[in-house]
Protein backbone atom coordinates (compact mmCIF):
# COMPACT_ATOMS: atom_id res chain seq x y z
CA UNK A 1 0.00 0.00 0.00
CA UNK A 2 1.04 3.27 -0.70
CA UNK A 3 1.35 5.84 2.18
CA UNK A 4 -0.84 8.47 2.11
CA UNK A 5 1.30 11.96 3.13
CA UNK A 6 -0.37 15.03 4.25
CA UNK A 7 0.50 16.67 1.43
CA UNK A 8 -1.77 14.60 -0.47
CA UNK A 9 -4.86 14.80 1.57
CA UNK A 10 -4.92 18.35 1.88
CA UNK A 11 -4.32 18.43 -1.74
CA UNK A 12 -7.52 16.18 -1.76
CA UNK A 13 -9.11 17.93 0.31
CA UNK A 14 -8.33 21.66 -1.41
CA UNK A 15 -9.41 19.57 -4.93
CA UNK A 16 -13.25 18.91 -3.43
CA UNK A 17 -13.45 22.20 -2.22
CA UNK A 18 -12.23 23.60 -5.41
CA UNK A 19 -14.82 21.35 -7.09
CA UNK A 20 -17.36 22.77 -5.13
CA UNK A 21 -16.87 26.26 -5.41
CA UNK A 22 -16.93 25.64 -9.58
CA UNK A 23 -20.20 23.37 -9.22
CA UNK A 24 -21.63 26.16 -7.22
CA UNK A 25 -21.12 29.07 -9.55
CA UNK A 26 -22.01 26.97 -12.78
CA UNK A 27 -25.19 26.25 -10.75
CA UNK A 28 -26.05 29.89 -10.46
CA UNK A 29 -25.53 30.53 -14.38
CA UNK A 30 -28.86 31.27 -16.59
CA UNK A 31 -30.65 28.49 -17.85
CA UNK A 32 -29.82 27.97 -21.37
CA UNK A 33 -33.09 25.60 -22.31
CA UNK A 34 -36.38 26.80 -21.87
CA UNK A 35 -38.04 26.49 -18.53
CA UNK A 36 -40.42 23.76 -17.75
CA UNK A 37 -44.65 24.13 -18.83
CA UNK A 38 -45.13 24.22 -15.17
CA UNK A 39 -42.25 26.45 -14.05
CA UNK A 40 -43.86 28.74 -16.04
CA UNK A 41 -47.88 28.07 -15.57
CA UNK A 42 -47.35 27.70 -11.79
CA UNK A 43 -47.01 31.89 -10.91
CA UNK A 44 -50.57 32.09 -12.33
CA UNK A 45 -52.24 29.36 -10.54
CA UNK A 46 -50.69 30.19 -6.98
CA UNK A 47 -54.34 31.05 -5.72
CA UNK A 48 -55.93 27.51 -6.63
CA UNK A 49 -52.72 24.98 -6.97
CA UNK A 50 -50.69 24.59 -3.12
CA UNK A 51 -48.34 22.40 -5.82
CA UNK A 52 -47.55 25.96 -7.79
CA UNK A 53 -46.99 27.45 -4.42
CA UNK A 54 -44.65 24.87 -2.84
CA UNK A 55 -43.12 25.15 -6.46
CA UNK A 56 -42.77 28.65 -6.91
CA UNK A 57 -41.73 29.13 -2.77
CA UNK A 58 -38.76 26.55 -2.84
CA UNK A 59 -36.77 28.64 -5.86
CA UNK A 60 -35.31 31.17 -3.29
CA UNK A 61 -34.61 28.78 -0.56
CA UNK A 62 -32.67 26.94 -2.29
CA UNK A 63 -28.94 28.65 -2.99
CA UNK A 64 -26.99 25.08 -4.36
CA UNK A 65 -30.10 24.60 -7.15
CA UNK A 66 -27.56 21.76 -8.57
CA UNK A 67 -26.69 20.23 -5.24
CA UNK A 68 -30.54 20.21 -3.80
CA UNK A 69 -31.43 18.77 -7.35
CA UNK A 70 -28.93 16.28 -6.87
CA UNK A 71 -29.42 14.85 -2.94
CA UNK A 72 -33.00 16.12 -2.84
CA UNK A 73 -34.27 12.47 -3.71
CA UNK A 74 -31.83 10.89 -0.55
CA UNK A 75 -32.87 13.77 1.84
CA UNK A 76 -36.70 13.24 1.08
CA UNK A 77 -36.06 9.36 1.29
CA UNK A 78 -34.82 10.13 4.83
CA UNK A 79 -37.88 12.54 5.41
CA UNK A 80 -40.31 9.89 5.04
CA UNK A 81 -38.12 7.62 6.82
CA UNK A 82 -38.14 9.75 9.91
CA UNK A 83 -41.77 10.29 9.57
CA UNK A 84 -42.71 6.72 9.54
CA UNK A 85 -40.74 5.97 12.40
CA UNK A 86 -42.15 9.05 14.59
CA UNK A 87 -45.38 7.56 13.85
CA UNK A 88 -46.82 9.66 10.99
CA UNK A 89 -47.11 13.61 10.43
CA UNK A 90 -50.57 14.48 11.96
CA UNK A 91 -48.96 14.64 15.35
CA UNK A 92 -46.44 17.06 14.57
CA UNK A 93 -48.53 18.91 12.43
CA UNK A 94 -50.27 19.67 15.73
CA UNK A 95 -47.69 20.31 17.92
CA UNK A 96 -46.28 22.82 15.12
CA UNK A 97 -49.76 24.54 15.07
CA UNK A 98 -50.25 24.46 19.13
CA UNK A 99 -46.78 26.13 18.91
CA UNK A 100 -47.26 28.65 16.60
CA UNK A 101 -44.27 27.88 14.12
CA UNK A 102 -44.64 28.86 10.79
CA UNK A 103 -43.06 25.21 9.53
CA UNK A 104 -44.19 22.82 7.73
CA UNK A 105 -44.35 19.45 8.29
CA UNK A 106 -41.58 19.10 5.68
CA UNK A 107 -39.58 21.98 7.02
CA UNK A 108 -39.47 20.48 10.23
CA UNK A 109 -38.37 17.08 9.31
CA UNK A 110 -35.68 18.59 7.61
CA UNK A 111 -34.38 20.61 10.18
CA UNK A 112 -34.83 17.00 12.45
CA UNK A 113 -32.36 15.87 10.10
CA UNK A 114 -29.99 18.55 10.37
CA UNK A 115 -30.18 18.52 14.04
CA UNK A 116 -29.06 14.55 13.60
CA UNK A 117 -26.43 15.36 11.28
CA UNK A 118 -24.96 17.74 13.92
CA UNK A 119 -25.62 15.36 16.43
CA UNK A 120 -23.45 12.24 14.31
CA UNK A 121 -20.66 15.17 14.30
CA UNK A 122 -20.93 14.78 17.17
CA UNK A 123 -20.74 11.46 18.30
CA UNK A 124 -17.77 10.88 15.26
CA UNK A 125 -15.60 13.29 17.54
CA UNK A 126 -16.86 11.47 20.99
CA UNK A 127 -16.11 8.57 19.55
CA UNK A 128 -12.55 9.39 17.89
CA UNK A 129 -11.49 11.19 21.56
CA UNK A 130 -12.79 7.52 22.82
CA UNK A 131 -10.73 5.59 20.96
CA UNK A 132 -7.75 7.46 21.14
CA UNK A 133 -7.62 6.95 24.83
CA UNK A 134 -8.92 2.88 24.97
CA UNK A 135 -9.22 0.32 22.34
CA UNK A 136 -12.55 0.60 20.85
CA UNK A 137 -14.44 -1.68 18.29
CA UNK A 138 -15.67 -0.19 15.19
CA UNK A 139 -18.94 -1.40 16.20
CA UNK A 140 -19.05 0.31 19.67
CA UNK A 141 -18.15 3.70 17.64
CA UNK A 142 -20.37 2.90 15.21
CA UNK A 143 -23.22 2.56 17.58
CA UNK A 144 -22.02 6.24 19.45
CA UNK A 145 -22.17 7.86 16.62
CA UNK A 146 -26.10 6.53 16.02
CA UNK A 147 -27.16 7.53 19.17
CA UNK A 148 -25.71 10.44 19.24
CA UNK A 149 -27.91 11.05 16.14
CA UNK A 150 -30.82 9.92 17.40
CA UNK A 151 -30.28 12.20 20.29
CA UNK A 152 -29.94 15.04 17.86
CA UNK A 153 -33.77 14.19 16.31
CA UNK A 154 -35.21 13.19 19.70
CA UNK A 155 -33.86 16.38 21.18
CA UNK A 156 -35.29 18.53 18.04
CA UNK A 157 -38.49 16.82 18.75
CA UNK A 158 -38.66 17.38 22.39
CA UNK A 159 -38.10 20.97 21.77
CA UNK A 160 -40.95 21.11 19.99
CA UNK A 161 -43.24 19.62 22.36
CA UNK A 162 -41.90 21.96 25.11
CA UNK A 163 -42.46 25.04 22.96
CA UNK A 164 -45.87 23.51 22.50
CA UNK A 165 -46.82 22.86 26.20
CA UNK A 166 -45.68 25.95 27.11
CA UNK A 167 -47.64 27.76 24.90
CA UNK A 168 -50.69 26.17 25.38
CA UNK A 169 -50.27 27.01 29.15
CA UNK A 170 -50.66 30.65 28.60
CA UNK A 171 -53.50 30.53 26.02
CA UNK A 172 -55.08 28.41 29.41
CA UNK A 173 -53.77 30.97 31.53
CA UNK A 174 -55.08 34.26 29.54
CA UNK A 175 -58.75 32.41 28.75
CA UNK A 176 -60.32 33.45 32.10
CA UNK A 177 -59.25 37.27 31.32
CA UNK A 178 -60.71 37.02 27.59
CA UNK A 179 -64.13 35.46 28.50
CA UNK A 180 -64.62 38.39 31.14
CA UNK A 181 -63.93 40.81 28.45
CA UNK A 182 -66.18 38.73 26.32
CA UNK A 183 -68.69 39.00 28.52
CA UNK A 184 -68.48 42.84 29.43
CA UNK A 185 -68.87 43.31 25.86
CA UNK A 186 -71.54 40.94 25.30
CA UNK A 187 -73.26 42.61 28.83
CA UNK A 188 -72.83 46.17 27.01
CA UNK A 189 -75.40 45.07 23.76
CA UNK A 190 -72.06 44.16 21.45
CA UNK A 191 -72.69 40.76 19.20
CA UNK A 192 -70.46 38.15 19.43
CA UNK A 193 -68.30 38.54 16.45
CA UNK A 194 -67.73 41.89 16.94
CA UNK A 195 -66.70 41.41 20.77
CA UNK A 196 -64.46 38.78 19.46
CA UNK A 197 -62.96 41.29 16.91
CA UNK A 198 -62.58 43.41 19.54
CA UNK A 199 -60.63 41.59 21.87
CA UNK A 200 -58.45 40.32 18.75
CA UNK A 201 -58.19 43.81 18.12
CA UNK A 202 -57.22 45.75 21.48
CA UNK A 203 -55.51 42.48 23.65
CA UNK A 204 -51.99 41.00 23.04
CA UNK A 205 -51.29 37.25 23.83
CA UNK A 206 -51.38 34.02 22.37
CA UNK A 207 -55.40 33.65 22.59
CA UNK A 208 -55.95 37.00 21.27
CA UNK A 209 -53.39 35.85 17.74
CA UNK A 210 -55.89 32.74 17.35
CA UNK A 211 -59.03 34.48 17.74
CA UNK A 212 -57.29 37.05 15.33
CA UNK A 213 -56.72 34.82 13.29
CA UNK A 214 -60.49 33.19 13.02
CA UNK A 215 -61.71 36.66 12.22
CA UNK A 216 -59.15 36.97 9.46
CA UNK A 217 -60.86 33.96 8.24
CA UNK A 218 -64.43 35.25 9.06
CA UNK A 219 -63.47 38.40 6.77
CA UNK A 220 -62.54 35.80 4.12
CA UNK A 221 -65.91 34.86 3.70
CA UNK A 222 -65.87 31.66 6.46
CA UNK A 223 -68.70 31.50 8.81
CA UNK A 224 -67.82 32.40 12.13
CA UNK A 225 -68.87 29.14 14.12
CA UNK A 226 -66.68 27.24 11.81
CA UNK A 227 -63.72 29.36 12.08
CA UNK A 228 -63.84 28.81 15.55
CA UNK A 229 -64.31 24.93 15.61
CA UNK A 230 -61.13 24.86 13.28
CA UNK A 231 -58.81 26.91 15.42
CA UNK A 232 -60.37 24.77 18.26
CA UNK A 233 -59.71 21.56 16.77
CA UNK A 234 -56.25 22.48 15.62
CA UNK A 235 -55.25 23.67 19.33
CA UNK A 236 -56.63 20.78 20.80
CA UNK A 237 -57.10 22.91 24.45
CA UNK A 238 -59.87 21.52 26.39
CA UNK A 239 -61.07 24.52 28.05
CA UNK A 240 -61.01 26.73 25.05
CA UNK A 241 -62.99 24.08 23.24
CA UNK A 242 -65.86 23.64 25.42
CA UNK A 243 -65.90 27.69 25.46
CA UNK A 244 -66.17 27.52 21.51
CA UNK A 245 -68.98 24.85 21.80
CA UNK A 246 -70.99 27.30 24.08
CA UNK A 247 -70.04 29.82 21.52
CA UNK A 248 -71.30 27.66 18.93
CA UNK A 249 -74.36 26.22 20.37
CA UNK A 250 -75.49 29.55 21.41
CA UNK A 251 -75.03 30.53 17.63
CA UNK A 252 -77.06 27.59 16.59
CA UNK A 253 -80.28 28.31 19.00
CA UNK A 254 -80.20 31.66 19.34
CA UNK A 255 -79.60 31.90 23.15
CA UNK A 256 -77.91 34.37 25.24
CA UNK A 257 -74.73 33.19 26.51
CA UNK A 258 -73.15 35.65 28.76
CA UNK A 259 -74.25 33.74 32.04
CA UNK A 260 -72.91 30.80 30.74
CA UNK A 261 -69.61 32.91 29.65
CA UNK A 262 -69.16 34.23 33.21
CA UNK A 263 -69.50 30.95 34.97
CA UNK A 264 -67.17 29.52 32.23
CA UNK A 265 -64.69 32.23 33.00
CA UNK A 266 -65.23 31.59 36.96
CA UNK A 267 -64.71 27.94 36.59
CA UNK A 268 -61.48 28.90 34.45
CA UNK A 269 -60.40 30.92 37.55
CA UNK A 270 -61.17 28.49 39.93
CA UNK A 271 -59.14 25.46 37.91
CA UNK A 272 -56.25 27.65 37.76
CA UNK A 273 -55.79 28.35 41.76
CA UNK A 274 -56.27 24.69 41.85
CA UNK A 275 -53.52 24.35 39.40
CA UNK A 276 -51.59 26.96 41.41
CA UNK A 277 -52.08 25.01 44.64
CA UNK A 278 -51.26 21.64 43.60
CA UNK A 279 -48.01 23.57 41.85
CA UNK A 280 -47.08 24.76 45.13
CA UNK A 281 -47.55 21.94 46.98
CA UNK A 282 -45.18 20.19 44.49
CA UNK A 283 -42.26 23.00 45.20
CA UNK A 284 -42.63 22.58 48.69
CA UNK A 285 -41.90 19.14 48.64
CA UNK A 286 -38.93 19.54 46.29
CA UNK A 287 -37.73 22.40 48.73
CA UNK A 288 -37.14 19.26 51.11
CA UNK A 289 -34.71 17.78 49.03
CA UNK A 290 -31.93 19.79 49.76
CA UNK A 291 -32.67 20.15 53.34
CA UNK A 292 -33.19 16.86 53.80
CA UNK A 293 -30.72 15.24 51.70
CA UNK A 294 -27.76 18.21 51.79
CA UNK A 295 -28.15 20.60 54.91
CA UNK A 296 -29.52 18.30 57.42
CA UNK A 297 -26.24 15.60 56.84
CA UNK A 298 -23.87 18.59 56.99
CA UNK A 299 -25.56 20.28 60.10
CA UNK A 300 -25.33 16.77 61.79
CA UNK A 301 -21.77 16.17 60.50
CA UNK A 302 -20.13 19.63 62.36
CA UNK A 303 -22.20 18.78 65.39
CA UNK A 304 -21.01 15.65 65.97
CA UNK A 305 -17.50 15.52 64.31
CA UNK A 306 -15.78 17.85 67.17
CA UNK A 307 -17.17 15.63 69.96
CA UNK A 308 -15.69 12.22 68.33
CA UNK A 309 -12.99 13.89 67.50
CA UNK A 310 -12.05 14.99 70.85
CA UNK A 311 -12.74 11.53 72.17
CA UNK A 312 -10.50 9.95 70.41
CA UNK A 313 -7.61 12.55 70.96
CA UNK A 314 -8.53 11.48 74.91
CA UNK A 315 -8.75 15.09 76.08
Amino acid sequence: MVPVTTSAAWAVVCGLALGTGLWMLVSLTPRLSRPRLADRVAPYVLDVSPAARELVARRPANPLPVLGFVFAPFVDALRRGLNAVLGGSEATSRRLRQSGSPLTVKLFRSRQLLWGAVGAVGGVVAAIAVARSAALPFAAQFGVVVVFAAGGVALRDYLLQRAARARLARMDEELPTVLEFLTLSLSAGEGILDATRRIARVSTGELAAELGRAIADVNTGLPFAESLTAVARDLDLPPFTRFVEQVTGALDRGTPIVEVLRAQAQDSRDDTKRRLLELAGKKEVAMLVPLVFLILPITVVFAIFPGILVLQMGL
